[in-house]
């Protein structure tokens, strides 16, 4: 049990990391008025409003369930 936990800890972490970096490099692209350039966008104005920024948030907090779980776990 304890190397799926350590499994999803790492699964998690990788897709919180590639989430964000997505989410921050669509938000530079569009503080800069550049074009999009994840594909995000597609025609949406606002980044806040992208599936990059709401996949990012929900990847946070299953990370840090996770966190939780693995902590708990070591006890």
């Amino acid at each position: 049990m304890k190397k799926i936990i350590i499994t999803q800890f790492i699964v998690l972490f990788l897709g919180t990391t590639f989430a964000w970096f997505n989410f921050l490099k669509e938000l530079i692209d569009w503080l800069a008025k550049r074009a999009c350039t994840t594909g995000c966008a597609m025609g949406i104005v606002n980044p806040f409003l992208t599936p990059c920024f709401y996949g990012a948030i929900f990847f946070t907090i299953a990370f840090a369930l996770s966190v939780i779980i693995l902590k708990k776990s070591q006890k």
